[in-house]
């Protein structure tokens, strides 16, 4: 029997889920719409307080009510996370464990990219080269399964200088085998590859739980969809290709990713969006800039209005695919983007003191190479990642100080703010008030230049209510190569 699509009728998005989960493989949901109305209730009775979306429809196991909240449409669907490439933050990319933690962390969905082996078996992989994120060399397709589960994968987004695991490359069934009663999966970069990524999702009872994804020609897109009943689909809209959404008709696709390179792009215009989001779920990127203008990440941490907020509330979305997933989802929960614990101070690796070079700064270099002209006739290296402000080009020799206006009396640990795709990627000393250095605090590989991470210093002082002087020093002999956001001062217990 076909499954039903999302057509432009009366009937609701749950009904359609419900005749769905009757008509695929997978995990098998309640097939009584008065049954999973009695699920929702009692979801809505026991979830949080929501800032953003609502609490989402009930289900025998997380897989059940991600499904059901994916064909929601209605204006107070629950708004769905997306992990990018799992929670690499904890794991390497594209592996098991960083699937797993994802879903741990409250994602509903895991973003994940496939390619196929020379002896066709689809496996995670996002590169073309298994260069970036593993031990070995040379092109995806140039290895058979065997030999490319010989290779062990890098910690988090891989690169040159990053460490190795002991976690081997996935077979996308291993994942799927991982999602099935968890959540959702996006299969991105899979589309020349459905036919297999199909097999797989059959063989493991997974066709609710994988997500199709292309801008192929509508044409391609639907002969799929018409030989492969039950199969989701998400099409991916910009610019290029508003016409897409015509051309499916009244067979929409479960969702669009919509792209947009700046907020005056067509793609985003509000009567546009309306119609997407009439039909069908909106995803949005915020990883970095460029796919959503500059509504990113790092800028809904500073002000969530510059970001996640204005992806929901402006542009309509109602799935956001980040690399902040805990961040993401306390940001659902409270509407906060990254504020400061109760108790701790934070002060802003550009908000260094006044003075001027050898009082407030010494920078090792002429100019502002960072090229952020916000401390204007300072020779600080300032620049903006992706809506990340921040002191870049951190050399041996130089040093940052910082007037800290401390709330209470107390015992503070040290943290701070870094990003680095180096290994080592860093060291720095501290001292209060002009006093002792502290033993150097070695700065950990984020293996990015961009993502940041708050790594806990070790450096403790007690501190009187009142203004401190806080001076970071890069030591000489420690090679020096990262970027610092923030520091933090956190209060110690006991």
């Amino acid at each position: 029997m076909a499954t039903p699509r999302l057509r432009r009728t009366a009937t609701s998005a749950l009904a359609v889920a419900l005749t769905a989960a009757a008509a695929v493989g997978g995990t098998t949901a309640a097939t009584s719409t008065t049954g999973s109305d009695a699920a929702t209730a009692a979801a809505t009775s026991t979830s949080p307080a929501l800032a953003h979306g609502g609490p989402g429809h009930g289900g025998r196991t997380a897989a059940d009510r991600a499904y059901r909240d994916l064909l929601d449409h209605s204006a107070r669907a629950k708004i769905l996370t997306a992990a990018h490439r799992g929670q690499w933050r904890d794991a390497p990319e594209n592996s098991l464990p960083a699937i797993e933690a994802a879903f741990d962390d409250g994602a509903e969905v895991v973003e994940l990219d496939v390619r196929l082996t020379s002896d066709g078996v689809p496996v995670l992989m996002h590169d073309e080269t298994v260069d970036r994120t593993t031990d070995g060399t040379g092109k995806v397709s140039s290895f058979t399964l065997a030999e490319i589960r010989e290779l062990r994968l890098k910690e988090h987004l891989g690169g040159a200088q990053t460490a190795l695991t002991d976690e081997r490359v996935p077979t996308l069934a291993e994942a799927m085998e991982v999602a099935v009663d968890r959540g959702l999966v996006n299969l991105d970069k899979g589309w020349p590859a459905r036919e297999e990524i199909w097999d797989v999702l059959a063989d493991t009872g997974t066709v609710r739980n994988g997500l199709f994804k292309s801008d192929a020609p509508v044409a391609e897109v639907q002969a799929f969809r018409e030989a492969h009943p039950g199969a989701l689909y998400l099409h991916m809209i910009s610019d290029d290709n508003l016409a897409s959404f015509e051309e499916f008709g009244d067979d929409q696709p479960v969702g669009y990713e919509v792209v947009f390179g700046t907020e005056q792009d067509a793609v985003v215009r509000a009567p546009f969006l309306a119609r997407l989001a009439g039909e069908s779920r909106v995803w949005v990127n915020s990883m970095w800039n460029g796919l959503a203008d500059h509504l990113t990440d790092e800028a809904s941490l500073v002000d969530p209005s510059r970001g996640w907020e204005r992806i929901v509330t402006t542009y309509r979305a109602s799935m956001i695919q980040t690399d902040d997933v805990e961040k993401l989802e306390r940001w659902l929960r409270t509407g906060e983007g990254d504020p400061v614990p109760r108790g701790s101070v934070r002060v802003q690796g550009e908000d260094y003191a006044p003075g001027g070079e050898g009082v407030a700064y010494h920078d090792a270099d002429a100019g502002n190479r960072g090229g952020l002209d916000m401390r204007p006739g300072d020779d600080v290296d300032i620049s903006d990642a992706d809506g990340n402000v921040r002191v870049s080009w951190m050399r041996g020799g130089e040093w940052l100080a910082y007037e800290v206006e401390v709330p209470r009396t107390g015992t503070y640990e040290l943290s701070a703010r870094v990003s680095s795709p180096y290994t080592p990627a860093g060291a720095y000393t501290v001292s209060f008030d002009g006093g002792a250095e502290s033993e150097q605090v070695a700065v950990r590989s984020t293996t990015s230049h961009t993502k940041q991470e708050l790594q806990a210093g070790g450096v403790v002082q007690r501190l009187t209510k009142g203004t401190h002087t806080v001076r970071v020093s890069l030591p000489e002999d420690a090679y020096q190569n990262w970027n610092l956001d923030y520091l933090q001062l956190d209060p110690v217990k006991g």
